[in-house]
């Protein structure tokens, strides 16, 4: 790699390059103490990167001089301090990395070697401007008395068994988890997240935490039921519009076809000896004549 550095001091200069070293060890430089020294090199060989120390003689006029001859040259330019408006006018003009001289020196090696990659370095507070706003930008102050009205939970619908269920479904416990918490079995906890979901007309868990907690909102509408059939809230103390066991399902049965007669078939007549050895035929005696010998 091949570095430029700009600084009337010749011992600034030479910490510079020890620091440029850490980036590539066999690195060659090439010192200036003024910026027509530091741009005559640049017709024999391109610097990867132009280091500035900056100084009290030093204007931004002379870097967008200095830009504006050598398009898409690096540069980096270490400061005293981090004042906003040198900053900015820097980077206005084309500088890729703003570097305070106070910076611990690792940082600062890892500064000049992101503007190396190409990247940008701003140190922090330097561009803590205040943009003016809009003319037309109005900032409406926050008022918390015209909040839109939050719903009330529904625990005048639920026993007090099924809020602690639900307490612990909106902490996301499992119904192995709520049945180890209350004590009781895990069929249990079944059946009454069965009866809750009816009673708030929510089809999943979610759907029922927010309904519990006063959360459904127009646009959280979709998490209710959108059949008629479905569940909806009553008082405690009412029947459930829906028994909590549902009925046995019919078994299929296929259809008849048209030919067939809905009549019991005649059951085949069952043999009159077991199946296994047949006895053996008995010989029919030949009837004799009376008078033959």
């Amino acid at each position: 790699m091949r570095f430029s550095i700009l600084n009337s001091n010749a011992e600034r200069r030479d910490g510079l390059k020890a620091l440029l070293r850490q980036i590539d060890r066999v690195a060659r430089f090439s010192e200036a103490d003024d910026w027509r020294q530091l741009v005559r090199p640049f017709k024999r060989y391109w610097p990867d990167l132009v280091v500035i120390d900056w100084e009290d003689w030093m204007t931004v006029a002379d870097v967008r001089k200095l830009l504006s001859y050598h398009p898409g040259l690096r540069v980096s330019v270490l400061t005293d301090g981090t004042l906003p408006e040198l900053v900015r006018s820097l980077m206005d003009e084309g500088v890729l990395g703003v570097v305070p001289r106070d910076t611990d020196p690792c940082l600062i090696v890892r500064a000049l070697e992101m503007v190396v990659l190409g990247g940008h370095y701003v140190p922090p507070g330097a561009l803590a401007l205040d943009p003016p706003l809009p003319p037309d930008t109005a900032i409406r102050p926050f008022d918390v008395y015209n909040l839109p009205p939050r719903r009330n939970k529904l625990t005048s619908v639920l026993s007090p068994r099924q809020e602690q269920i639900m307490r612990c479904v909106h902490m996301g416990s499992t119904n192995k988890m709520i049945a180890r918490t209350l004590g009781i079995a895990e069929g249990t906890v079944k059946i009454h997240l069965t009866s809750i979901f009816q009673q708030l007309g929510a089809p999943n868990r979610a759907a029922a935490v927010a309904l519990y907690n006063g959360w459904l909102t127009n646009h959280l509408q979709v998490l209710r039921n959108s059949s008629d059939d479905s569940a909806r809230p009553v008082r405690r103390g009412e029947p459930g519009p829906v028994p909590l066991r549902h009925p046995k399902r019919m078994q299929f049965e296929y259809p008849l076809p048209a030919s067939d007669t809905s009549t019991t078939l005649p059951m085949a007549a069952e043999p009159p000896t077991p199946y296994g050895d047949a006895p053996a035929p008995t010989r029919k005696r030949k009837s004799v004549p009376p008078g033959s010998t």
